[in-house]
């Protein structure tokens, strides 16, 4: 869900309000009780919640970049495994029909 920043055009009291895609902009201001609220424009800001996310998505330090860290060829670490070139997989064995 998005959060949106709202400014009073009365008393100049500013909020944040985290609102779906769908709900109607805020009018009534929280501060002075007018119908002057106005949706300002800023960088949208939202949250990552619930299940299904990247391992690498939060990472810090020198975790963050692992395909970088694989584009610069040095050894994957633990639990990553680097796929086969095509010039170093086997070939392909002859299948017999029976």
């Amino acid at each position: 869900m998005p959060i949106y920043e709202y400014e009073c055009t009365a008393c100049q009291h500013q909020l944040e309000a985290l609102q779906k895609l769908s709900d109607a902009p805020l009018t009534e201001c929280p501060a002075c009780q007018q119908a002057t609220l106005t949706k300002k424009i800023s960088a949208a800001g939202f949250r990552l919640t619930g299940g299904g996310w990247y391992e690498t998505d939060f990472k810090s330090g020198n975790k963050k970049n692992l395909a970088g860290d694989a584009a610069s060829g040095s050894a994957p670490s633990a639990g990553e495994s680097k796929a086969p070139s095509p010039a170093a997989a086997p070939s392909a064995a002859p299948t017999s029909k029976d």
